[in-house]
């Protein structure tokens, strides 16, 4: 997995730290929702991350007009042949790509429950199994632009993690631009080519599930969500299902670190993506909430 950081950071020009957050999240089964402002780069690394790791890719631009069918197929009439035909929708693949997730009506967002949840749609009572691995790597816009509609709380907490690319300094954009300097056109993917194969990604993902966790490593997940449920200043959560993504998300990296246990600086690493999209806090932003529950959280072993 070290040479896919290799190949996403050849091309792609962001934190490591965010990276291998997201390769943790491939291979822990989890999806991510990326929270940052258009134009930064989001469908590329997505483009980056499927080529690299052999795995099909489609996206799906979100628009206010968009129907469910438009996600996940829709029974199509064959005159001719006298049947009902269904059309497969761009969620028939290895990582979807949900472009501006949050332009599109809930109704339509709550299309990808199913899909993300259960790996599987359902369209007039017959159930359609979906490839794997499925990953869906959504992207929102801001809660102060125009015409989004927030993503609602048990569509939230089906998203592993939450990242956040940001803007580049000035020597990160000044290195963006002297790469495109070399390119041809504006997709780097093209570059690229696989450095695993499907199979060979679904063999860390059993990996992944392997990994040892100590009883100490377990409380400290349970005592860092409840620390987030007991805080004055939190609204509700994190869920179990918070709990379950946190431990996953740990398990994941450790073995991306080419360890088979994992410590609870797995834990700290990932907590912050895993867990702030899952509260609401009254005030101020639920990373510093997260954060702050993890200084107050005993470490085990220490």
């Amino acid at each position: 997995m070290k040479k896919i950081l290799e190949v996403l950071t050849q091309f792609y020009v962001a934190s490591p730290a965010a990276l291998e957050l997201l390769l943790a999240a491939v291979v822990a089964r989890g999806h991510v929702l990326f929270n940052d402002p258009p134009g930064l780069g989001k469908t590329t690394l997505a483009k980056l991350l499927a080529k690299s790791l052999g795995l099909a890719f489609r996206r799906v631009q979100f628009t206010p007009d968009m129907l469910p069918s438009d996600v996940i197929g829709v029974n199509v009439w064959r005159p001719h042949e006298a049947r009902f035909e269904f059309v497969r929708g761009p969620v028939f693949t290895n990582v979807l790509l949900a472009d501006e997730i949050n332009r599109a009506p809930p109704k339509t967002q709550a299309a990808l429950l199913e899909a993300m949840e259960e790996r599987q749609v359902t369209v007039d009572g017959v159930t359609y199994k979906l490839d794997e691995p499925f990953i869906v790597l959504a992207t929102q816009n801001p809660v102060e632009y125009r015409g989004v509609y927030p993503l609602p709380e048990a569509e939230l907490d089906r998203f592993l993690m939450q990242l956040s690319v940001g803007y580049p300094g000035p020597r990160e954009e000044a290195e963006i631009l002297r790469r495109r300097i070399s390119w041809r056109g504006d997709d780097p993917s093209i570059y690229v080519t696989p450095v695993l194969t499907r199979e060979e990604v679904l063999q860390w993902m059993r990996w992944a599930e392997e990994v040892y966790v100590d009883e100490a490593v377990v409380q400290y997940v349970v005592n860092i969500v409840q620390t987030l449920r007991r805080h004055p200043l939190n609204t509700y959560g994190p869920s179990p299902r918070g709990s379950i993504a946190l431990l996953k998300t740990a398990r994941a990296l450790a073995l991306l670190d080419g360890r088979n246990y994992a410590t609870p600086d797995d834990v700290k690493k990932a907590a912050v993506a895993v867990l702030a999209h899952r509260i609401a806090p009254k005030d101020g932003d639920p990373r510093d909430l997260v954060r702050e529950a993890l200084a107050k959280t005993p470490i085990p072993y220490r």
